[in-house]
């Protein structure tokens, strides 16, 4: 079976700087795999190749066996920055459509392009919101919103940029709960800074600075992260808290475990 990405070293330079050096990486089908790595260390060129958006120095990527602007209609894709005027009049349907939009066929939506977008709304629990005005939506509906517009198509692929960005613990939960239930017809790959993440739902972790290595979840420790992003990190417990007694106690696991930078003691 082709794999749905593949990267046979493949390099990209910004004019003389190298951003990723003779990547080779596959993605199977119906994988579930989280991008990470350290500012600046090529996730974003990473996905921009992916889409097709950028052309390699050197090697090849392919989609599903084709090149990405062969495959552009098996490709959902969420990004991080979504630039809609909040004082524009558009619905949510409006927003959802944006998905059917395609090469040949740019302003005249179908019956069955709405249907699509009705569908892909009620997958993101969003029926009710169809007719709101997009602005008037919480950071948490917008987000499931812009994977109703990346679902419309009906993708084997959906990529998706920093979706956990600005958005509360109960919205991220649900985000979670959602994208393992569409991993079972389509392949994820996501974009994301909270390691926490990685430990809950995805199968497989890309690592990304200017190299790719790819690593199963279980082996995500600290050693691991200390070479991603070249210093230590000190892990954050959500299910443990000092008494005052001054020793530490269980609580609940419902929050996932998250990293962040903490500078090398003397």
């Amino acid at each position: 079976m082709e794999p749905a990405i593949a990267l046979d070293n493949v390099s990209f330079s910004y004019t003389r700087h190298p951003v990723l050096d003779e990547v080779t990486l596959t993605v199977p089908k119906g994988d579930f795999a989280m991008v990470v790595g350290p500012n600046g260390g090529g996730k974003t060129t990473l996905i921009k190749l992916i889409l097709g958006l950028l052309a390699p120095t050197s090697g090849r990527v392919t989609l599903f066996g084709k090149t990405p602007e062969s495959a552009w209609n098996q490709i959902g894709y969420m990004p991080q920055y979504t630039h809609v005027d909040m004082a524009f009049p558009v619905s949510v349907l409006d927003v959802v459509l944006m998905g059917r939009l395609t090469r040949k066929r740019r302003w005249r939506y179908t019956k069955n392009d709405r249907e699509a977008a009705r569908h892909a709304l009620s997958e993101v629990g969003l029926t009710d919101k169809e007719q709101k005005p997009f602005s008037s939506l919480s950071g948490g509906q917008r987000q499931r919103v812009l994977i109703a517009r990346a679902l419309c198509s009906n993708p084997s692929l959906l990529l998706m940029d920093e979706p956990t960005a600005n958005v509360d613990p109960a919205a991220e939960a649900t985000l979670f709960e959602l994208l393992s239930t569409l991993n079972s017809r389509m392949t994820i790959l996501v974009v994301s800074h909270d390691l926490g993440f990685v430990s809950k739902v995805v199968k497989s972790v890309i690592c990304v600075n200017k190299k790719v290595l790819v690593h199963p979840t279980s082996n995500l420790d600290g050693t691991l992260i200390n070479e991603i992003y070249g210093g230590d990190l000190r892990m954050v417990r959500h299910d443990h808290r000092c008494s005052h007694e001054g020793h530490c106690i269980n609580e609940s696991l419902t929050l996932p475990t998250s990293f962040m930078p903490h500078p090398k003691k003397p």
